[in-house]
């Protein structure tokens, strides 16, 4: 069956679906396509910017503004937004000197934004625009313009903003994935922008945070048995244990899997545990986050990590089961 006999065999909805999809994307390659060297020189005023970044836009484009300064603000790019109605009844006091301006209006001749260019053209603010063409209003009026613009909404009056807020979003998105990048912008940087809720947890909580510690440590000498280790293990309740030698540094790790193996060799309770543990293990240190504590689970295929110093010194423990209550998984 071709790609049009199953289009036509679609219910309305899919079809229209479909149909917008593919309008928008061919519009974002078109996008994709314009870019140039007003974009390179956007980033560099933007990554230079010893103030602010104010975004503002008016309508559909005002809410798309809105996004876009969330984003830049996430991503190591200080940025808010400003309704252009209300700059013009004070708010305009909030654009300081050292702050750059991108300014967003499909048609280019949003009144409220054109009546406060003026001014921000006195302060000399550096201004940048999203517009439809490199014909209009707000793009003569700006150092650098950014077109946008789209040959075809997806609306399929013409009239509602669709495929052009989508382009004006990518462009966004574009300009500030490009500043983080250039900035060396980390996880741990996005993380301090968002300590709430599973995400922070994720990229703020350390080892250290979640660990078991103290008399919870699962740890058994060198010198004991398999039956000591199984005493340990019952006792903590993680499934394995460390294995100390006479320093207390960590020398090996004993775990339910060796047990099971342990059963098919011959092993038996009184065999001497250095015998029986595994010399070849993971641990992982406390001031490391949590989140690299899961990838190295993952990796290894284990379900706990011994913690340790930097004398090999077991100083906590966590499974699997204390990362899900910590949020982490």
């Amino acid at each position: 069956m071709t790609e049009t006999s199953n289009k036509q065999d679609m219910d309305p909805y899919l079809k229209s679906a479909h149909r917008v999809f593919e309008i928008e994307r061919d519009e974002i390659q078109q996008l994709q396509q314009r870019l140039n060297a007003s974009f390179s020189q956007a980033c560099e005023t933007l990554l230079h910017c010893k103030g602010r970044v104010v975004v503002t836009g008016m309508g559909k484009s005002g809410h798309i503004a809105h996004k876009i300064a969330a984003t830049f603000a996430s991503t190591g790019t200080p940025a808010f937004f400003v309704h252009p109605a209300e700059a013009c009844h004070g708010d305009l006091g909030m654009i300081g000197h050292d702050d750059v301006l991108l300014a967003i209006s499909n048609s280019g001749s949003a009144q409220e934004i054109l009546t406060i260019l003026p001014l921000i053209k006195r302060r000399n603010t550096p201004l940048i625009s999203l517009t439809g063409s490199d014909t209009n209003k707000l793009a003569s009026f700006a150092d650098i313009n950014l077109n946008i613009g789209v040959s075809q909404e997806a609306c399929p009056l013409g009239l509602a903003p669709t495929s052009s807020t989508t382009s004006t979003l990518v462009m966004g998105d574009a300009l500030a994935i490009a500043l983080l990048e250039a900035r060396g912008f980390t996880a741990e940087d996005f993380a301090m922008s968002h300590p709430a809720g599973a995400l922070g947890r994720k990229l703020l909580l350390i080892v250290a945070d979640i660990m078991r510690s103290g008399n919870d440590i699962p740890i058994t000498p060198v010198d004991g048995s398999v039956r000591d280790a199984l005493v340990e293990m019952s006792k903590k309740g993680m499934g394995m244990t460390s294995i100390i030698d006479q320093n207390k540094a960590m020398i090996g790790v004993y775990t339910d899997g060796d047990l099971r193996r342990g059963l098919d060799q011959g092993i038996t309770l009184d065999t001497p545990i250095k015998q029986a543990m595994t010399k070849n293990f993971k641990t992982i240190q406390s001031n490391v986050l949590a989140a690299q504590a899961v990838q190295t689970m993952e990796a290894n295929k284990v379900h706990g990590l011994i913690v340790v110093n930097d004398q090999t010194m077991p100083v906590g423990a966590l499974n699997v089961h204390d990362l899900f209550r910590a949020g982490v998984m």
